[in-house]
């Protein structure tokens, strides 16, 4: 698919986004893990929760699908042998947390994915995973271990884990796995990352804890997790960052998106924006599954300065990034990142596709090992540009389009549809139609 994109002489309107992809991936994950229905609304649309839903329904989940796009979901308490190999499709967050959950029930089961998927690293969640006694082995590829992964049964011992680089789906595969286990399970990262799984469980009824160091404490759940008998998921903060971004750039921009996760894991891109000098502002709602949430309010015109994203934010920013880096070439002075190397090892390498996009468009930016740093603020001009099957990257660049003189040609525009489908419309839609698919 390829969408040409203009300068956008305005941006305004309420955007509702596609619920939390996160969220949506643990409570079908998590009710597994529980034995009485729940119905759950407004999910993430894309096709990375309806591979985890598929994969939990040849493990035995039950599950029926409403006209209104709602999932009534019912577990056992426990898994099933599935079939056959379990397909994840591209999602890594199916594949990594999925492994907790097989490993720790003891299931023989087989992990694959698509070709994207299968060069993803998953030695992370393979050794430790085996040093609690699963038998668990992946397939050799270059310095690592990738799909497809193999499960072959093993009971689990709890253990304590230092993880080397905080990583939100490590941990919630380690907490599964720990669930499931005989004795403790402890867990400690080097910077907290997201915390919906801790928020999620939590109030499930599940025995885990946080420990005044920070450490995470899980012991062996000994009774089905008590789900709600329904959950709206919130909107995703990392599909809303683009219209809030687009609106911080567009001259005259007003975007208002209702009904947001703001969990202080995942709004670090707020915060720098804030920081940068943007008009933001929260109006709280009712939390979800122990999540925050809000309104947010977003004006554009502000003169941006630039700023310094250190490791210990990029947790809380990771997805937004590409975004980041795009903002950054708007502000005055040099924006740097570090801490971001985990970026390299996703869809595509989206540190290298940032910063050759934004020099195609004509931005000073230097790469780094872990980063970059932009100077600003650039003229950007229109450009060709390839998403390089990233759909961080292909709307990113949609909204450098709409501060570019000329017009900027993105191919591969459809791979926006994994986690948001339809944002191309909604994109037209909100900027008078200064994004022609």
């Amino acid at each position: 698919m390829r969408v040409r994109v203009r300068r956008a002489s305005g941006l305004a309107g309420t955007v509702e986004v596609p619920g939390d992809k996160s969220i949506s991936h643990r409570a079908v994950l998590f009710s597994a893990l529980g034995d009485s229905p729940l119905q759950l609304e407004h999910l993430a649309p894309g096709a990375d929760v309806k591979s985890t839903a598929g994969c939990l329904e040849a493990l035995g989940l039950q599950r029926t699908v409403g006209a209104d796009g709602s999932l009534r979901v019912q577990g056992r308490g426990t898994l099933l042998p599935p079939p056959g190999p379990l397909d994840c499709g591209n999602s890594g967050t199916t594949m990594r947390l999925l492994s907790g959950l097989v490993a720790g029930a003891g299931v023989v089961a087989t992990l694959d994915g698509d070709a994207s998927l299968r060069r993803r690293p998953m030695a992370r969640v393979l050794v430790p995973l085996r040093a609690m006694g699963a038998q668990a082995v992946g397939t050799r590829f270059l310095k690592d271990e990738c799909a497809p992964l193999h499960f072959s049964g093993g009971a689990l011992q709890g253990r304590a884990h230092q993880l080397n680089v905080a990583s939100a789906q490590v941990k919630s595969c380690l907490v599964l796995a720990g669930l499931q286990a005989d004795g403790v399970t402890s867990i400690r990262e080097p910077e907290p990352s997201r915390d919906h799984t801790e928020r999620m469980l939590h109030a499930w009824g599940a025995p885990l804890r946080v420990a005044p160091d920070g450490t995470l404490l899980v012991e062996r759940l000994t009774r089905p997790l008590s789900l709600p008998s329904r959950l709206r998921v919130p909107g995703d903060p990392s599909s809303a960052a683009f219209f809030v971004g687009a609106a911080v750039l567009v001259p005259g921009g007003s975007v208002s998106c209702p009904g947001v996760d703001v969990n202080p894991t995942r709004t670090g891109f707020l915060r720098v924006l804030a920081r940068m000098g943007a008009q933001l502002r929260l109006e709280p709602g009712q939390d979800a599954a122990g999540d925050p949430v809000a309104t947010l309010h977003v004006r554009g015109g502000s003169r941006l300065r630039s700023t310094t994203i250190h490791p210990a934010e990029v947790p809380s920013l990771l997805d937004e990034v590409p975004l980041l880096a795009v903002v950054a070439s708007q502000a005055e002075g040099v924006t740097r990142l570090s801490g971001a190397a985990e970026l390299r090892v996703k869809e595509s390498d989206r540190l290298r596709q940032v910063c050759q996009a934004l020099r195609a468009m004509g931005a000073e930016v230097e790469e780094t090992e872990d980063g970059f740093a932009v100077q600003g603020p650039a003229r950007l001009q229109g450009a060709y540009l390839d998403a390089a099957g990233d759909h961080r990257i292909a709307m990113a660049f949609a909204v450098a389009g709409l501060v570019a003189d000329g017009e900027t040609t993105l191919d591969g525009a459809e791979w926006a549809d994994i986690s948001y489908p339809g944002f191309f419309v909604e994109l037209s839609a909100r900027s008078a139609g200064a994004v022609q698919a």
